[in-house]
């Protein structure tokens, strides 16, 4: 018994030295061959013999676990990506074309890519703070007049037009290279990889993340016909190489990541090409008037450097009526309900004339331009007699409004024809402030409805010059009073009159008459030419598809080898391999194990003697225990009972585990 003991303590220790020193169970030889060392060195001439041998560090012994793993693996350990790998820097010393390669590596890296698109959100914030000079010049020339210092400096930076200057450009284009450089190779590895066939099975499957064997007596050609008819089944691109069978699957991962990127380039083409061919233009018409598609036209309009007028669609409309509707009681009183325009349109010069209606978000579209219908109000109808009776104005004001209930002011303007009842020749202007629906004497100045329900208009005349012929823009809505005079009462108050349509003001001095004969209404539409905008929004879609599929989506593969063993019972080897990340490789495996079980089940074990000297043996196998067995066969029969066995029957074949870790052998 105890030269058994001694020989069970020997057994542990050499093997807990083996697990040591040679990475697992599998390599024995690694560990012999350590203590032959030790001992060589031991007799070679050491003071202490007794020392042991300096066994190697951990990061050693990690670095030579992993070589050995990637030897043992192969190409089925590549990588399931064709994302390029980091390695170390390596900077040239020697020539241009070194330094050349090493700035293209840095450029189309990943690290690179994100500060690129880093600096280009930061970059796009003062176009968003400072006003540009292509969408509003009005606000760029108040901003220089009101900062002496900083104007300047904001203009040599071309802070007043960002998105065209050249250090916005810089990093734009560098981020486009980058990722083209970046696409490129990848999608070339990959279609190679489509068109190759998955790597075949490594030598040592046990080193792999999930693993599962067993014995069985089917033939291995129908252990591998039935692991490749499973592998297709489950959509595994499959085929045999040698005594294994090779799949993989997930490929879609890859797809998706490379047709992110490719949408992110169909995206920064498509801002770039809306960015300089694009086109916006506004325009009021009241009921009754009519638009078309030139520069002159517009009220205000602003477009991209490479936009020319040649690039506007020839079309026209004209605006028959405008029509809205509002809740006339509840907590939403006042809320628009129906707000449609009725036009007419022909497309070219001699295009058919057509009608059709523009609503809130449901634009007109002709060509690549849009007609959106944005804005509406009322324009009060008056007439302006002289003092003789003479029509120097009759049209229709569009004023402009303040709130949701369109209480509207504006200007009007009589610029020519009007004489005094002096004879001058005068210009005259009414501030004017319209209320479609007015409360009466006892409510605040403001209109109470949005519809036409007791629409007053209040005037206040002026005459003089109006300052027009100046030369300095004015808005059309303002009155500029500077050289204005106001009319007068015979008390000295300014004439100020509120007027119901079909009423008239007649103005002091004998000087005319104003008349409000009506009010008309008006629509503000927008006309937009964006041709890279379909791109765009494909490119988003795109975009988000391919996102969703590199994240949800998981590469791997799985081998299934079935050779015949020593004692001629197939042996069924199954693992797999996925990304780091990649969690149901084991639960997969243990699917595909199940299936191919069923078709190859698990072999009976062999029934054991029941003479003692084999049952013991089959414990133990020392000369020991054999002896005792032989000399004391009750004390190990008991233990030789296998349940099921024993009596002469054979217990269901179980599932084979999935081991899910490292050196688990079965």
């Amino acid at each position: 018994m105890t030269t058994t003991d001694s020989g069970r303590e020997a057994s542990g220790e050499r093997e807990n030295t083996a697990r040591r020193t040679g990475g697992g169970k599998g390599r024995p030889a690694d560990a012999a061959q350590s203590t032959e060392k030790g001992r060589t060195s031991g007799e070679s001439g050491s003071t202490a013999p007794d020392r042991p041998a300096a066994s190697p560090s951990p990061a050693d012994r990690v670095s030579a676990s992993a070589s050995a793993d990637d030897n043992d693996l192969g190409a089925a350990g590549s990588q399931l990506s064709t994302a390029p790998r980091e390695d170390a820097p390596n900077l040239p010393t020697l020539g241009v074309i070194g330094w050349a390669r090493w700035f293209w590596r840095q450029l189309t890296s990943m690290r690179v890519a994100l500060i690129l698109l880093f600096m280009l959100s930061l970059a796009a914030i003062p176009g968003s703070l400072i006003p540009q000079s292509g969408q509003d010049e009005t606000r760029v020339a108040d901003f220089m007049e009101r900062h002496d210092t900083l104007g300047p400096i904001y203009e040599k930076l071309g802070l007043f037009h960002v998105y065209s200057s050249v250090w916005f450009s810089a990093i734009y284009i560098l981020l486009f290279i980058s990722l083209i450089g970046c696409i490129v190779p990848r999608t070339w590895q990959f279609v190679g990889q489509l068109r190759g066939r998955p790597p075949g099975a490594p030598k040592r499957l046990t080193r792999l993340p999930a693993y599962a064997t067993w014995r069985t007596e089917a033939e291995p050609e129908q252990v591998r016909e039935a692991a490749l008819k499973a592998l297709k089944k489950r959509r595994f691109r499959a085929h045999v190489v040698g005594d294994a069978v090779a799949a993989e699957k997930g490929y879609l991962r890859e797809a998706g990541n490379l047709a992110f990127h490719i949408a992110l380039i169909v995206m920064l083409v498509a801002f770039a090409w809306g960015q300089l061919y694009r086109s916006e233009g506004n325009k009021l018409i009241v009921e009754g008037g009519g638009f078309a598609n030139t520069l002159t036209q517009y009220d205000d309009f602003k477009s991209g450097n490479l936009f020319t007028a040649e690039d506007l669609n020839p079309f026209s409309f004209d605006l028959k009526n405008f029509r809205g509707t509002y809740e006339a009681s509840g907590p939403n009183k006042g809320t628009p309900r129906i707000y449609e325009a009725s036009i007419d349109y022909a497309v070219g010069a001699d295009g058919k004339e057509k009608s059709t209606k523009i609503e809130v978000n449901k634009p007109l579209e002709i060509g690549d331009s849009k007609v959106y219908l944005v804005s509406h109000g009322y324009a009060p109808v008056i007439t302006v007699r002289d003092g003789k009776g003479k029509v120097v104005f009759s049209d229709a004001a569009p004023l402009l409004p303040l709130d949701s209930n369109v209480t509207s002011s504006g200007a009007i303007k009589v610029t020519d024809g009007y004489t005094n009842a002096e004879g001058q020749r005068e210009q005259l202007g009414f501030q004017a402030f319209f209320l479609p629906t007015y409360g009466g004497k006892n409510t605040a100045v403001l209109s109470q409805f949005p519809a036409l329900l007791n629409p007053v208009l209040n005037l206040e005349p002026y005459h003089g010059d109006l300052g027009i012929d100046s030369g300095v823009p004015q808005s059309v809505y303002r009155l500029e009073k500077r050289k204005l005079k106001a009319y007068e009462d015979s008390k000295g108050a300014q004439v100020r009159e509120n007027l119901k349509p079909g009423e008239t003001m007649t103005l002091p001095g004998g000087n005319g008459t104003v008349t409000f004969d009506g009010v008309k209404e008006w629509a503000g539409f927008q006309v937009t030419q964006q041709p890279g905008s379909g791109w765009a929004l494909g490119g988003a879609v795109t975009a988000i598809l391919g996102l969703a599929a590199s994240l949800f989506v998981q590469r791997r593969r799985v081998w299934v080898r079935a050779v015949t063993g020593p004692d001629g019972v197939t042996v069924v080897e199954m693992a797999g391999l996925g990304r780091s990340e990649s969690a149901k490789v084991p639960e997969e495996l243990g699917d595909l194990a199940a299936i191919v079980h069923a078709e190859a089940p698990t072999a009976a074990e062999p029934e054991l003697d029941s003479e003692p000297s084999a049952v013991v043996e089959a414990e133990g196998g020392d000369a020991d225990r054999r002896l005792q067995g032989a000399a004391a066969p009750t004390r190990a029969a008991p233990a030789a009972r296998l349940p099921a066995e024993s009596a002469g029957t054979t217990s269901p074949s179980p599932q084979p585990p999935v081991v899910p870790s490292e050196g688990a052998e079965q």
